[in-house]
């Protein structure tokens, strides 16, 4: 026989709008409560009905994601962690990967989510017209890229601030030949890089540094990118002491560009990532650890809200906290290296 949602109800002691709402996961219910609605309902093999939900509510329980590279790890983590909350709360995911140009023109030219989606979570930067496009759907929004920007809830960190960190801990070690490996060549509208740069610039200049363009590479946020930006940075006529990675990815690739050059980290050069990759620890690199997971979960928690509570102002922007996390990769310049 079918198991319905009145037969859960009465097992577990509540009201069937009690068990709606917890195997929804709406606001109302107590965690205790939600717990003991899970394992009845998973005890009774009760599955709710989504058509009948739709039919009632007006709802499709689908939230329409768009990505830029679905298979870099960045944002794998970020969709991995958001569509773990959304299938908690009965929503399915439509995920769309924009991976080149003429992909993403067809998408907003089409916009093939209409009608289709009750919420769109966007891991790539839209411009003006992109933007205009997604907010004619009329239906919540959310990023994880990029700073605020009108009808989004941006959940995102302080790329600035982050940057700081982690250039000001190379100069504090008494480096001066600081290079940058960035991601330049990224997705299109991509303000990460930019922001991080300008950050390393300034704090070079704060430090009395002069700014070498010849220490500055493109690594294209991948682990060769990051390889082939160092292979060019230790090219140079004056190889810097050490580098800022703007991902822990071209990080890995720079460590891995060192060691084929047989020099030691931290002792020839010192590497810095930005991140906290799983491997990070693994490695013992230094980086500034960003909660990705937590930035995919928190928008994806921020867009169900925003359907339980139509009514509700959203939050324009929710900065989450960074660290600078210090492991074996750095430590000062030997006295006898270039400074």
């Amino acid at each position: 026989m079918t198991v319905s949602i009145t037969d859960v109800a009465r097992a577990a002691g509540v009201s069937a709008s009690t068990v709606s709402r917890a195997l929804r996961g709406r606001q109302g219910v107590s965690d205790e409560v939600r717990a003991q609605i899970t394992a009845v309902a998973a005890q009774l093999g009760y599955t709710a009905s989504q058509s009948a939900s739709s039919l009632a509510s007006g709802r499709t329980f689908t939230i329409g994601v768009v990505v830029p590279y679905v298979g870099r790890w960045f944002f794998g983590t970020v969709l991995d962690a958001a569509e773990h909350v959304f299938s908690a709360a009965g929503y399915d995911v439509l995920l769309y990967n924009l991976g080149s140009p003429e992909t993403r023109k067809r998408f907003f030219t089409r916009m093939p989510v209409r009608k289709r989606v009750d919420a769109l979570l966007s891991l790539l930067i839209p411009d003006d017209e992109e933007s205009a496009a997604l907010r004619s759907l009329g239906v919540p929004l959310a990023s994880t890229v990029g700073g605020a920007r009108p009808g989004f809830t941006v959940v995102g960190i302080d790329d600035r601030a982050g940057t700081e960190s982690a250039v000001r801990h190379l100069v504090n070690l008494g480096h001066r030949r600081i290079a940058m490996i960035s991601g330049s060549s990224g997705p299109q509208h991509w303000t990460t890089p930019i922001a991080r740069r300008q950050a390393y610039l300034d704090v070079l200049a704060e430090a009395g540094i002069e700014h070498d363009p010849a220490l500055e590479a493109d690594g294209d946020y991948t682990v060769e990118g990051g390889e082939r930006a160092m292979t060019q940075l230790l090219a140079a006529s004056r190889p810097p002491t050490a580098v800022f990675a703007q991902s822990d990815e071209m990080a890995m690739g720079a460590l891995r560009a060192l060691r084929r050059h047989r020099l030691k980290v931290p002792d020839d050069v010192s590497v810095v990532g930005f991140d906290d990759h799983e491997l990070a620890d693994v490695i013992g690199l230094t980086t500034v650890a960003q909660p990705v997971a937590g930035q995919g979960a928190e928008a994806a928690r921020l867009l169900l809200r925003q359907l339980d509570e139509p009514g509700a102002d959203a939050p324009g922007h929710v900065q989450m906290p960074i660290r600078l996390v210090l492991r074996e990769t750095t430590a000062p310049p030997r006295p006898r290296g270039p400074q």
